[in-house]
């Protein structure tokens, strides 16, 4: 399965790739077989890049699911405006990991702020300030998370199919952040985390943390 952002870029990518083949083996030059490669290379990395395979979501209903697949690189206390004391978990996706992000706990959609900015590397502290950013906070009963998808060095690109008012479950697909990237989640204090820095997880799959 193919996240549904791939499909113009495939389409061009086809052609391209088709009419290269085709003057390639009509001329028979070393030139044109290499931009046929070239060409073959980027369209099979676009297949890799955009594939979005189905997920186990957890059944627990206070397990605090992963947004994105990646590495943690950072967990930090940090006291939010709209979540209070909390937790900071950040996520940070290289190129070759999945890139459809998915939501971490059931809830409505209190709030998206979308921010322009930076690009620094995914992996430096400022990007979670600086970065071109999508910020999203979602609200069950007294629970409060946030979610940010924030662009990195290579992502110009943040896609986000929410609206504020949104009911969501945990697990469904909301966007994605093209060519290595960053999430940031945020959730509450007394969230028992069940991940540690440095270990890689899956959206919609890992556990975070469960919450009392």
């Amino acid at each position: 399965m193919l996240a549904r952002e791939s499909s113009r870029i495939l389409l061009y990518l086809v052609l391209i790739t088709a009419l290269s083949l085709y003057f390639s083996l009509r001329y028979q030059t070393p030139t044109l077989m290499v931009i046929f490669w070239v060409f073959f290379f980027f369209f099979a990395f676009t297949v890799y890049f955009f594939r979005d395979p189905e997920r186990q979501i957890p059944s627990q209903p206070n397990a605090v699911i992963a947004p994105a697949d990646g590495k943690i690189i950072a967990i930090k206390e940090v006291n939010d405006e709209f979540v209070g004391e909390g937790w900071q978990i950040s996520t940070f996706m290289s190129p070759f990991n999945v890139h459809v992000n998915r939501i971490p706990f059931d809830g409505s959609i209190a709030q998206i702020n979308y921010q322009r900015g930076k690009f620094w590397s995914a992996f430096k502290t400022q990007a979670s300030l600086e970065n071109e950013q999508n910020r999203i906070a979602l609200q069950n009963g007294a629970v409060r998370l946030v979610f940010t998808q924030i662009a990195g060095a290579f992502a110009r690109r943040i896609v986000c199919y929410l609206k504020v008012g949104d009911e969501v479950k945990k697990g469904t697909r909301f966007g994605m952040i093209m060519f290595g990237s960053r999430v940031d989640l945020i959730v509450p204090r007394q969230t028992t985390l069940k991940i540690q820095i440095g270990q890689r997880v899956r959206a919609g799959e890992s556990i975070i943390g469960e919450i009392a």
